[in-house]
């Protein structure tokens, strides 16, 4: 049986273009529109209450969407204890929480209410971007030893890219961004990382066919090959991530978003953008086969 082989390279230049123009608009969105952030970024209100009985965060959460605050960060303590964080620091909406949840249980009991601060600080944050720069550091260097240099620039580049489009599309949609979107982006980074790493090493596997095939066809080669594998993987991986979005609820929301975004950018960038722009590289500075 003929297997059927497509021509990748043949729209490498239309691809490219393609993502720059979603990478500028995600900046221009970013530094523009901004983000949505969430209490451990912003801070808020604390309200911690006592039931006379057991009562579900279901029916907690229930409660508080009527109020506009299904996002609301619901932790049980014991049995019938709750804490209850909600992204505003006004006094009116906390007072509308804790009336809400009276009307609903006449024998709750308020034992604290306060303002917090941000859980992620201006240091933390700072420490955050020193630790991806390292991050991202380690992985040339680990790259360039275990394949080329060349294939660990369009790696990063290719990770800067799935990360740049998940921060747009986060402000266009102007979904919040709390702590497990951290998460995903670092799941996101490490499941791009080894998208792109597969391409790259079937590309290394078949380097001895450059003369003869030239990169072009030594790229759409590689990557036809490995295709069956990329789909199922994308595939496999999206449909928990789907059910996770549809039914996990407003607090997993943002994180199964995010991956969502992620794997699906994530998959086309390491068949176009790393291979795109190591085939552009390799036209204008030639490498020995």
């Amino acid at each position: 049986m003929k297997i059927m082989f497509i021509d990748f390279m043949k729209h490498r230049k239309t691809a490219l273009l393609v993502s720059l123009a979603c990478v500028v608009l995600s900046l221009v969105l970013v530094f523009t529109k901004g983000l949505n952030l969430g209490i451990d970024f912003t801070g808020g209100n604390v309200v911690q209450v006592e039931f006379s009985a057991n009562v579900a965060v279901g029916e907690i959460r229930d409660v508080l969407s009527s109020v506009g605050q299904g996002g609301a960060v619901i932790q049980s303590y014991s049995d019938t204890g709750v804490i209850i964080r909600i992204s505003t620091i006004e006094d009116e909406a906390r007072k509308v929480v804790v009336d809400a949840l009276r009307a609903k249980h006449p024998d709750m009991q308020v034992v604290r209410l306060e303002k917090v601060g941000p859980v992620v600080g201006a240091e933390l944050r700072e420490e955050a971007f020193i630790a991806l720069f390292l991050a991202l550091a380690g992985i040339l260097v680990y790259i360039t030893v275990r394949f080329q240099f060349r294939f660990a620039v369009v790696s990063v580049l290719a990770l800067m890219h799935d990360a740049i489009i998940t921060l747009g599309i986060f402000s266009l949609t102007w979904m919040e961004i709390s702590s497990p979107f951290i998460a995903a982006i670092l799941t996101i980074v490490g499941y791009s990382l080894n998208d792109t790493i597969v391409v790259l090493d079937r590309v290394r596997e078949n380097w001895r066919h450059l003369r003869g095939e030239g990169i072009l066809g030594l790229l759409n080669m590689s990557i036809n090959q490995i295709l069956s594998r990329t789909i199922n993987t994308s595939l496999t991986t999206l449909l928990p991530v789907i059910a996770l979005f549809l039914w996990g609820g407003p607090v997993l929301r943002s994180f199964s978003f995010a991956l969502l975004v992620g794997i699906t950018v994530g998959t086309y960038s390491s068949i176009y953008i790393a291979s795109s722009v190591l085939a552009e590289w390799a036209l204008k500075s030639p490498q020995k086969g």
